[in-house]
């Protein structure tokens, strides 16, 4: 199940609230003391987080299948996406809801009647973390959120079932800053200090079975990063522009476009009238998404 970008609800008592996590999606089957972690694109990424292989000792259950997320935190317990993609640190496993228990699925219980189960079954301990939601005052969360330097909160309508594999609006994700997923469809030329790499990256989301040009991204990037994306660029370059319609002639122009494979997710300020980011920094790559599921959120 999947959530839409948002603000908070008008109606805050008919909505849980829960810390929005700053790692991978992901789904733990448990079954019989055995562990398979899966990502959101059906990969089996067990082989990559060894340490999570005990996950099961926290089964109150024979088997289960619980949807969560995948984190490392930093030395103040804050969750850092960077740290987890070079996994610098051990990971931990967030459980945030139960999809199936003792071959029985959960998927239609009510949003809290799966939390109470999941609380039931799972149980928190070395690498794996149940957190608590709260009904109610989700602006108080997402204000705590913000000192605290997390990403934002997730809001959670009472009574909503689980819809696998769907984006609904019975789940909010409400931000500090706005931030989206584009899919990177080419870049500019770098000058200056960036002769040899690039100076932006050129950016899109799906609209209707077509990549919409969304746009440039030209900050966040430490010279590590530059030089292991120039690489990637490289790779991937095409003639073909990805982008229909294609972008303006003052981006065009001097662009080298490439496949459109590689996902980034960055923060903006806001999006323009002619739909595209404004004041746009680049946080991460996402491997763990398909490019396909790049959608405009907001």
């Amino acid at each position: 199940m999947k959530a839409v970008s948002g603000h908070l609800p008008v109606d805050d008592g008919s909505w849980a609230y829960e810390i929005k996590w700053d790692g991978y999606r992901t789904i733990a089957f448990m079954d019989d003391g055995r562990v398979r972690l899966q990502s959101t694109t059906q990969r089996d990424v067990s082989a990559r987080y060894p340490e999570l292989a005990g996950l099961a000792e926290g089964l109150r259950a024979t088997k289960a299948i619980v949807d969560g997320e995948v984190v490392v935190m930093n030395d103040d317990g804050v969750p850092r996406f960077e740290l987890l993609q070079r996994h610098e640190g051990a990971a931990a496993f967030v459980a945030f809801d139960v999809l199936s228990v003792d071959g029985r699925d959960t998927i239609a219980l009510p949003y809290e009647e799966r939390r109470e189960r999941l609380l039931e079954v799972f149980q928190p301990g070395p690498g794996r973390i149940v957190p608590r939601h709260q009904i109610g005052e989700g602006k108080l969360l997402l204000d705590l959120t913000g000192e605290r330097g997390l990403e934002g909160i997730m809001a959670k309508r009472l009574g909503s079932p689980y819809l696998p594999g769907r984006r609904s609006q019975a789940w909010r994700k409400v931000k500090n800053r706005p931030q989206q997923e584009v899919v990177v469809g080419g870049y500019t030329p770098g000058t200056g200090n960036r002769t040899g790499t690039f100076g932006a990256l050129l950016v899109g989301y799906h609209q209707g079975g077509r990549l919409r040009f969304g746009g440039g991204v030209g900050s966040g990037f430490d010279q590590r990063r530059l030089e292991s994306l120039t690489r990637q660029l490289r790779s991937l370059r095409q003639d073909e522009c990805p982008f229909d319609p294609p972008p303006p002639r003052s981006y065009a122009r001097d662009a080298t476009w490439v496949k459109p494979q590689l996902v980034a997710e960055i923060a903006f300020a806001e999006w323009t009238s002619d739909g595209l980011v404004r004041q746009a920094s680049f946080l991460e790559l996402r491997d763990d998404k398909d490019p396909a599921d790049v959608v405009r959120e907001g």
